[in-house]
């Protein structure tokens, strides 16, 4: 799957993403303090799911109508060890039962909550 991994998104996940198989661009790596705007704007040319921690994404594409990726993970907790956010969606992945494309996907510990994405 195509990644695009936000700022705060821990390096440690994207190796391990990586590693798996996936395809992880990252802000941290490419252009780091690029605003929101961009980060959405790059996911949707790329083909690219955002992974994030990063709330406003929520309000930029939902109540603002900006630019709609092709997917945001927002994980919505402070993660115990740089790996968690990887191995969770790695798991997720790996169960196959929650679809990502076309959703915004809030991933807390122990529950998962979607809303499809205008396209």
């Amino acid at each position: 799957m195509n990644f695009l991994a936000n700022e705060n998104f821990p390096v440690v996940s994207i190796r391990l993403l990586r590693v798996a198989g996936h395809n992880v661009a990252s802000i941290i790596e490419d252009t780091p303090g690029v605003k929101d705007y961009a980060v959405l704007k790059r996911a949707y040319e790329e083909k690219r799911l955002i992974l994030t921690f990063d709330r406003d994404y929520g309000e930029l594409i939902y109540k603002h109508r900006t630019i709609t990726p092709i997917g945001v993970v927002y994980f919505r907790f402070s993660p115990s060890t740089p790996e968690e956010p990887a191995k969770i969606l790695l798991d997720i992945l790996e169960e196959g039962k929650i679809p990502l494309l076309r959703k915004f996907t809030v991933v807390e510990r122990g529950r998962v909550r979607q809303k499809t994405l205008a396209q």
